[in-house]
């Protein structure tokens, strides 16, 4: 046994246990499994080309090494990245902590009550602040936000800006450049017209639906927005705000000015800034919008016992339900980062957050009275963190690099400097004297920081904020940690168990592919530094791009579209403009199977595209010759394909050569939605399949933890044809030669997690990778075996056999008086989480092991479910009152005085003899989400706005 070797410790079934499961199939080896479940013809004939792998020891130093490239320089670039202090309990306890970021998103509430908390709190922070009405749990970015802002107040015109199709949209010349960029992306697609000027010049015609200003503005000028945002009003006009978060303690909040909409970042309230990201970006609006709010709100609703819980609210906006007529496509959020940044708020509160502001205004003030000395003047009327001065910006930049600090340059003779929560006395003395030095001048020193304000004092913050008492309670940090914990201790994480999600690959998150996320040479570069000071960071990125491009086979890699939904989108806009590049800019025609994940109709509706649905035989395979009637049908306006392989229902079609053939011989591109690439790495490839594009779930094949559903990396492998529109960035020019403009707001997107991607790969290397794709498909088949006479397997290719997922069909269970909600909520009572329910077909559960689990566990999560169905056959659907009925089951309720079921306590909780050993308990009963949805609370209240009335 090679011990040293990553993979073995990454694939969970031993050697030892292999002839076992083999003889379970019914197969004599994998090899024999994976013949009979992959097409031959579409098998790749050659090992991947990658290099040797390496030992997780051996990774360990390559990646200090590589790390050393990266210069930490002092950074005052600002333009919404800032360095900040993680405080350390955060740190240990949260980001580096495996039941936070193993988490899955919150969709079974019972089981996830802690991080629920801990997200509702980041909602109450992004409310307070900015003084609106509802926000949601977290979105990408601020670019990415701003653009979800112009999007909502598209979709909530008045009737007659949509009967005169009113679709212009200003935007201030103060906005964020990687905002704009993100903003002229998403807006060309859906029929907006951006107008960029200056707000104070604004004409207010009817012409306009919405606008966006940037509080303060990109290079520091705090405005007072009330007389636009009121004449607006007059007009018809809403107006978003993307508005500094931490301005907003110091600061009048947007809601206060009559906001519509207001979004930013969170990334300075405790989160590296990881060369842009990931972090969680911020949404919110008026209640009266919130059915058209994208993402996800969490709210506050009862348990069967009336006690309080939480849950994901208002399932209906979610993209999978409206598909087409989605107006967003979002699916993954931030939400391990909006859980570092809302206990950032929790530990700081309200006082400390307002120290933090005045501390970092202070420092801003100082460093100009002090430039003005040396007659370096500060040219904004008022300003929060960020001052604009006047010198020879070439002069002033040669001296600053050399003594390893960041100023941006806007111009020849114009430099902005941000100042932060780092920011120190010496900090201060230490840029004095790189301007004295320019200047040729004697330095001086401050020994403190100034009184005086330089905001406008109708814009002194005056309302009150974070009055809750987890806002006031948890200081210490024993208080912190304790509360951290608890929190933690009502989450089921992979720390616990298996999570067999289909579709969603919840495999092992390796220490050693996380532990370089803590190293201060990679999470605190600002994603707007030199490139020079990059190297480490340039290095790793382009290797992770090639390595990409050899497992999907395709020619070039974009790592920009921070989750899966975003890749999608980035894919479809390439697609969109090679056509263009071609004058067939009027192929716009996206056909897509019945079966598709629901965001595959939403991102072709926000690129602009015209979805036709195709069908799915029975069997759940694409329908060949409903798909061959609709491409000859519209092959002149054909566009592509978004196809997902293998299928959402868990098979290898044998038919996708022909399919991907018959789209190109139609004038067509093919889109592969990567959700399954677990079960082609090593194996197959899109490339080989016939696909032009795909994108790729880092966060699921590539070893990204979902982070209780965020964060999520989703870039894009293209072939050679579209490798030129590659999308770019206005500040950091990357992309094709004919890029694209902006996906996400940083050029390479969510950077500092794609070291762990890369840790997997360069970790598991050729062999390892593809060992891994067939223990998936020997682990999917081993528990389709052990299911087989307990529960109808839906689909299965054309040898029986399944790909890495299956679908267990539940619908018959009715006739029991049985739904598939209540197989969900009793497998927490035998401490699992439930695989995906109903999708992609109603009444269904769709089971993916991976590669990760090893026998032990899937034999325990399959006596659980084989446990169930004899729980579902002994029920009836006269019964109301039985055991599956009643989960999940609480401690509470064991404990009670009384048992009024007509089934044991011991059969309520431990079913199963193993579940003694490793007993999970859900900390709610089954969560009443009708009742939470007629009363939505969205925030941290007082008890009393729980009561129905």
């Amino acid at each position: 046994m090679k011990t040293d070797a990553f993979a073995l410790r990454h694939i969970g079934p031993r050697e030892t246990d292999l002839q076992h499961m083999l003889q379970t199939i019914g197969v004599d080896s994998i090899e024999q499994l994976v013949y009979e479940t992959l097409p031959d013809d579409i098998r790749l004939k050659a090992p991947l080309n990658l290099d040797p792998a390496m030992t997780e020891y051996e990774f360990a130093n390559h990646i200090q090494e590589l790390g050393k490239k990266n210069k930490v320089f002092k950074s005052y670039i600002g333009l919404g990245y800032h360095p900040t202090i993680v405080p350390a309990p955060i740190q240990r306890n949260i980001f580096e902590n495996p039941g936070w970021y193993t988490a899955y998103t919150p969709y079974q509430a019972e089981i996830a009550q802690g991080r629920l908390e801990a997200i509702l709190n980041f909602q109450t922070t992004v409310i307070e602040l900015t003084g609106m009405e509802i926000a949601n749990a977290s979105l990408l970015d601020e670019g990415t936000a701003a653009a979800e802002a112009m999007a909502l107040l598209f979709d909530v015109r008045t009737r007659d800006q949509k009967k005169n199709n009113t679709n212009k949209f200003f935007v201030s010349e103060e906005i964020l450049p990687q905002t704009l960029s993100v903003l002229q992306t998403r807006s060309t697609p859906i029929g907006i017209e951006l107008v960029i000027g200056n707000h104070e010049t604004f004409d207010f015609s009817t012409e306009f639906f919405g606008a966006i200003l940037q509080y303060p503005g990109k290079y520091g000028q705090v405005n007072d927005y009330s007389a636009f945002v009121a004449k607006a009003k007059e007009n018809e006009i809403k107006v978003a705000f993307a508005a500094d978060i931490l301005s907003l303690a110091a600061l009048t909040s947007p809601g206060e000015m009559g906001a519509a909409v207001v979004v930013g970042t969170t990334q300075r309230f405790g989160v590296p800034m990881g060369y842009g990201g990931p972090h969680a970006a911020y949404f919110a609006t008026k209640d009266e919008y919130k059915r058209s709010m994208p993402g996800r709100i969490i709210g506050v609703s009862i348990d069967t016992n009336g006690n309080r819980a939480l849950r994901m609210a208002l399932g209906t906006r979610e993209q999978h339900i409206k598909r087409e007529k989605a107006t967003s496509n979002i699916c993954t959020a931030q939400v391990l980062l909006a859980v570092m940044a809302g206990m950032y708020a929790v530990y700081h509160g309200p006082k400390g957050l307002q120290y933090i502001a005045n501390k970092v205004h202070a420092s801003a003030v100082t460093t100009a009275e002090a430039l003005n000395k040396l007659g370096v003047f500060q040219t904004n009327t008022a300003y929060f963190d960020t001052i604009l001065v006047k010198a020879d910006a070439q002069k002033v930049k040669a001296i600053a690099e050399k003594n390893e600090v960041n100023f941006f340059y806007p111009d020849a003779d114009t430099i902005s400097i941000s100042f932060n929560e780092t920011t120190s006395i010496a900090d201060i003395n230490q840029i004095i004297a790189i301007f004295a030095e320019a200047l040729g001048k004697e330095t001086f020193t401050v020994s403190e920081l100034a009184t005086a304000s330089q905001l406008p004092a109708s814009l002194e913050r005056t309302s009150s904020f974070l009055t809750h008492d987890v806002f006031n309670n948890h200081h210490s940090e024993s208080q912190l940690m304790r509360y951290i914990k608890k929190l933690e201790r009502k989450d089921l994480s992979l720390n616990h168990s298996m999570i067999s999600l289909g579709s969603c690959t919840m495999k092992l998150n390796a220490a050693s592919e996380m532990l370089p996320l803590s190293m201060p040479n990679w999470n605190s570069i600002h994603p707007f530094a030199p490139v020079e000071q990059a190297e480490g960071y340039i290095t790793m990125l382009k290797k992770l791009e090639q390595q990409l491009n050899v497992i999907t086979g395709f020619a070039g890699t974009t790592l920009q579209p921070n989750s899966g939904a975003q890749g999608e989108y980035a894919g479809l806009m390439a697609i969109r403009a090679y056509h263009m590049s071609r004058n067939e800019g009027h192929r716009n025609v996206c056909l897509i199977p019945s079966s598709a994940h629901g965001t595959n109709p939403a991102s072709a509706a926000m690129a602009g595209m015209k979805i036709i649905v195709t069908k799915t035989t029975p069997e759940g395979n694409i329908d060949v010759e409903d798909l061959r009637e609709k491409a000859i049908e519209h092959k002149d306006d054909l566009s592509c394909l978004m196809v997902t392989y293998p299928s959402t229902h868990g098979v290898y079609e044998s038919s996708i050569i022909e399919i991907t053939k018959l789209i190109h011989e139609n004038g067509g591109l093919v889109y592969m939605d990567g959700a399954n690439m677990n079960a082609q790495v090593g194996l197959t490839n899109p490339a080989t399949i016939g696909a032009d594009v795909c994108h790729l779930n880092l966060h699921k094949t590539f070893a990204i933890p979902h982070g209780g559903g965020g964060p999520g990396v989703g870039p894009i492998c293209v072939n050679e044809k579209l490798v030129p529109f590659l999308p770019t960035n206005p500040i950091l020019k990357v992309g094709g030669e004919q890029a694209i403009t902006a996906i996400s707001s940083a050029p390479y997107g969510s950077a500092l997690v794609c070291l762990i991607s890369y840790g997997y790969i360069t970790m598991m290397g050729a062999e390892g990778l593809k060992s891994a794709t067939e223990h998936a498909i020997l682990n999917a088949n081993y528990m389709k075996s052990r299911f087989e006479g307990h529960y109808p397997i839906l689909y299965t290719g054309e040898c029986g056999r399944a790909a890495h997922e299956m679908i267990l069909d539940c619908r018959s269970f009715k006739e029991n008086g049985i739904e598939v909600g209540d197989i969900a909520k009793r497998l927490m009572d035998y401490g699992f989480h439930a695989p995906t329910v109903s999708f992609p077909v109603a009444g269904t559960l769709m089971i993916e092991p991976t590669e990760s689990e090893d026998l032990a566990e899937l034999d325990r999560f399959c006596d659980a479910l084989i446990s169930i169905r004899k729980e579902i056959e002994a029920s009836t659907a006269d019964d109301k009152n039985n055991v599956l009925k009643n989960a999940p089951h609480t401690l509470a309720m064991l404990t009670t005085d009384t048992w009024d079921f007509p089934y044991t306590r011991e059969k309520a909780a431990y079913p199963l003899e193993y579940i003694a050993e490793n007993k999970f308990w859900p900390s709610v009963r089954r969560v009443d989400d009708a009742y939470g949805d007629r009363n939505l609370v969205c925030s941290c209240a007082p008890i009393e706005a729980y009561m129905e009335s």
